[in-house]
């Protein structure tokens, strides 16, 4: 879901009270209302808000995008604490953290006001290209799973209630609202439903539709509207008692999506259903009961986060340390710099030359820093998880306080990304003379009818509420400073006319709607960039008049708004002279960390990537680095895979993933050292792109068929017999690991019967697997513990070996201890398609345990035999 501020109440949050009247009550008072007030209830009162019922004490309910931070409505100035990416976070395989981050996302969400957060995503990665890979959690089913719900436990146990998106086979950014997914069923309930099904039996309180079509049952509909999918499968099959929410601008039917099993439309207050639902209840197209059910559905989450009072839910804390939830505060910043560093996976380590001495006589005198990454860190994807941060701990900052005897120097090493730098605030001025960019509003024959001056580029997103407005006129004046090539860029959305010093660069007379907000191209328009050169011999300063027409873009429930980027590059060195001077800085450093990585041009919501390379020059930046320095630290900040072609050149290289508000000080606590960089790899890193098993999600004639079938991730890998550059679950860590004495207990016996009572939930307790591990390493670490199963017969369609089962455990050097690893009942079962159930077949499985899918050090047999 793409999002777009806009206005709502900025209500106060008192001390909660007691529900006033039981839900049983409250439910039967809802039922008993006037259709039109019933229906009204269904559809948001605004873009963030649910419809409020006064009489039965029912306040509004407020929602907030996620999953990276709480960013509220967008009206209350707060600033959000900004955790790292999901990707980053699932690598920690720790569902203690991700507990930790569910607690501190819901103190986040009390102090903004927030009742409902639209998080997490649990579709799978299942190609590394899809836009959104950075907000997903894993490749693997189980991993995702088990990880989404420790999160949504710990949020709604603080009365915040957990949104799980996007329902269903929404695995791709090209063409989202278009395309029709293809899944067959044993795949469905597999691989894809698979983590849903865990984060209902987990009791979660709302489930987003996504946009696209899905075919369930032989019904070829959008997921809004979709009859088999969220009333056959989600609430009769999987018993799901919540509320079921549309995405953003998804619900395109009225009594379709109503008879389907859809309870909220949103944004409101426009929509499909209304006044037109209304009417489909009272022509008979739409039985009352239905709409029932979505009322008390509503009425339950009100109950759920302490709506029924009319008061909002207490301002709980964040009760890691028992502090309160300042996105600034030390507990905060603590964990999230812990949640980064963990996060923090380390691809390779010769000579161990990680961590680096702070002090004594291998401490380094001098470090180079390098990379555009390092001076810029990419921090967060775009689109709908972004939020705004109070501060962002800077690499350069944290590595000088970290090494205080050590100089540290910053190099570039030349820019990455293709679009200029916003316009800054100190070279624009109005027509006038005034700082800032004038804003003339004009009416449908062109008039002025208002005017006013905005402060700088960032806030040329704005909103229109005077229904006069046909469209706007930004007029500014440059002030270019110094000889040499300036570059000014403007990316209009929608219809325009852009003028750079009287001459039309651009024009367009193609208006948009919401499909800019839907498909995310308001955040990438193509660029009008105009090359004004300075010679010596100009005067010192020039003005240059940049004006635009802009189109007054009708949103719908989004509002009126214009967009436009705004952007400017001053001369300077090119891109060679930049990475001459870091390459010659790094000969003449102790250490040299490079820092390389995407940027908001390649990993955002609303389009996926064409290619894995990194971007720009890096690649020839890091071999000319290696070649300068031996001890080179390759630090790769992106939350998806990208191709590295010098992995096994470089001594050391970190997967740094998009690291959130502390970014630099959890990368310094990794190069001392102060905090175990124990990640481990929750997708599979390709060594090139051409061995990817799903290389793209593009349609085909308007559909996605997944032809892979239950083999996706690091089980198509396997599949294919394809060698990736890191495989699934891989981490080395700082410490060194052994593993002895793996057994299986199934009580008396290492057999078990198919009839089994323990029947098929998703967490029923099948086998315990025992392994003993030691740290014989020299420095405390972190093992995560990893058990994958193999079918009897491995020929029948099944994978060569699926993750069954984890486990994380500390210890210090020397030490050894047991490890446990529930095995659920699940992990054994296939679905019959013929016969629409779970079947669990005969045979003996082999179990395996080890520190990656490819490194398995221990195995042993698990027997189903029929009774």
């Amino acid at each position: 879901m793409t999002s777009t501020p806009t206005a709502t109440d900025d209500r106060s949050i008192p001390a909660a009270e007691p529900t006033t009247i039981g839900l049983d009550d409250a439910i039967a008072i809802a039922h008993s209302l006037p259709l039109a007030d019933k229906v009204a209830l269904l559809t948001g009162a605004g873009t963030w808000t649910l419809t409020a019922l006064p009489e039965l004490g029912l306040r509004t309910i407020t929602v907030s995008d996620g999953p990276i931070g709480v960013r509220g409505t967008g009206e209350d100035g707060l600033a959000s604490a900004q955790m790292p990416a999901p990707s980053a976070t699932a690598a920690t395989w720790d569902e203690r953290l991700q507990a930790d981050l569910g607690r501190l996302m819901a103190a986040e969400a009390r102090r903004k006001g927030v009742d409902v957060v639209l998080a997490p995503v649990v579709n799978l990665q299942r190609s590394p290209v899809g836009g959104r890979h950075f907000e997903c959690l894993a490749e693997d089913p189980l991993l995702t799973g088990r990880l989404a719900v420790a999160f949504i436990d710990a949020l709604q146990a603080r009365g915040v209630a957990g949104c799980v998106k996007h329902f269903l086979g929404n695995e791709t950014e090209t063409d989202r609202t278009e395309y029709l997914s293809r899944i067959d069923e044993r795949t469905l309930r597999e691989v894809y439903l698979a983590p849903f099904e865990a984060v209902v039996d987990a009791g979660v309180w709302t489930i987003m539709a996504a946009y696209n079509a899905i075919a369930v049952e032989g019904v070829e509909e959008t997921a809004t509207a979709n009859r088999p999918l969220l009333t056959g499968l989600l609430k009769d099959d999987l018993g799901f008692d919540g509320v079921v929410i549309s995405d953003w601008l998804a619900t395109k039917h009225t009594e379709e999506s109503a008879n389907a099993g859809l309870d909220l439309v949103m944004p409101g207050p426009l929509g499909p259903w209304g006044a037109a639902l209304v009417a489909a209840v009272e022509d008979g197209r739409v039985a009352e009961s239905v709409i029932d059910d979505k009322v008390a559905r509503i009425v339950r989450l009100a109950e759920r986060v302490g709506a029924l009072s009319g008061l909002a839910g207490e301002v709980l804390p964040f009760d890691r340390a028992g502090a309160t939830a300042d996105p600034a505060a030390d507990e905060v910043t603590a964990l999230l710099r812990e949640a980064a560093a963990r996060s923090t996976v380390v691809l390779r380590n010769q000579g161990a030359l990680l961590p680096i001495a702070v002090d004594g006589e291998d401490a380094p005198s001098r470090i180079a820093l390098i990379g555009h990454n390092a001076v810029e860190p990419f921090t967060q994807g775009g689109g709908s998880a972004f939020v705004t941060a109070p501060h962002v701990s800077l690499p350069i900052d944290a590595l000088r306080a970290a090494f205080p005897s050590a100089e540290v120097e910053l190099h570039r090493g030349g820019a990455t990304t293709r679009t200029a730098p916003l316009v800054p605030a100190t070279i624009v001025t109005t027509p006038e003379g005034e700082p800032g960019i004038r804003i003339d509003h004009l009416d449908a024959d062109g008039a002025v009818i208002g005017t006013y001056v905005l402060p700088d580029a960032e806030a040329l997103w704005f909103p229109i509420d005077d229904a006069r407005v046909a469209s706007v006129r930004l007029r500014t004046d440059l002030v270019l400073d110094g000889a040499g090539r300036h570059v000014i860029e403007v990316g209009p959305v929608g219809a325009h006319r852009v003028e750079v010093d009287g001459e039309v660069r651009g024009e367009s007379a193609e208006h948009v709607g919401r499909e800019v907000i839907l498909n995310s191209s308001y955040a990438n328009p193509p660029m009008i960039a105009t090359a004004i050169e300075v010679t010596d011999a100009s005067p010192a300063s020039r003005a240059v008049r940049v004006e635009a027409d802009l189109q007054v873009i009708d949103g719908e429930s989004y509002g009126r708004f214009v967009r436009v980027h705004f952007r400017y590059r001053a001369p300077g060195l090119t891109v060679e002279e930049e990475i001459a001077q870091a390459v010659a800085a790094a000969a003449a450093a102790d250490v040299a960390v490079v820092v390389v990585g995407t940027n908001p041009e390649t990993e955002s919501e609303g389009w996926d990537r064409p290619t894995l390379a990194l971007p720009a020059h890096q690649d020839d930046l890091v071999r000319r680095v290696l070649a300068a320095n031996p001890r080179t630290v390759v630090v790769v900040n992106a939350g998806a895979p990208v191709i590295l072609p010098w992995l096994d050149e470089a001594p050391a290289v970190l997967w740094w993933w998009l690291p959130g508000q502390e970014a630099g000080a959890s990368l310094a606590a990794v190069l001392t050292g102060a905090i175990e960089p124990s990640g481990r790899l929750p997708w599979t890193l390709p060594a090139s792109e051409a061995d990817v098993p799903v290389p793209d999600g593009i349609p085909v004639d308007g559909a996605i068929t997944y032809a892979e079938g239950v083999h996706v991730g690091h089980r198509g890998w396997d599949r294919l017999e394809r060698t990736p550059a890191r495989e699934f679950g891989y981490g080395l860590g700082y410490a060194e690991w052994t593993y002895a004495d793996a057994r299986v207990k199934l009580g008396a016996s290492d057999r078990l019967g198919a009839s089994d009572p323990l029947g098929a939930s998703t967490d029923s307790v099948f086998a315990t697997l025992h392994v003993t591990v030691r740290n014989t390493g020299a420095r405390p670490g972190r093992e995560v513990v990893q058990a994958y199963l193999s079918a009897p017969e491995p020929g029948a369609d099944r994978p060569v070996r699926w993750l069954a089962g984890f486990a994380v455990v500390d210890l210090e050097p020397g030490v050894q201890a047991e490890v446990s690893i529930p095995i659920a009942r699940r992990a054994f079962e296939v679905w019959d398609a013929e016969h629409h159930d779970w079947d669990l077949p005969r045979g003996s499985y082999t179990l395996r345990v080890g520190r990656s899918s490819r490194d398995l050090r221990l195995a042993t047999s698990v027997v189903v035999e029929d009774e």
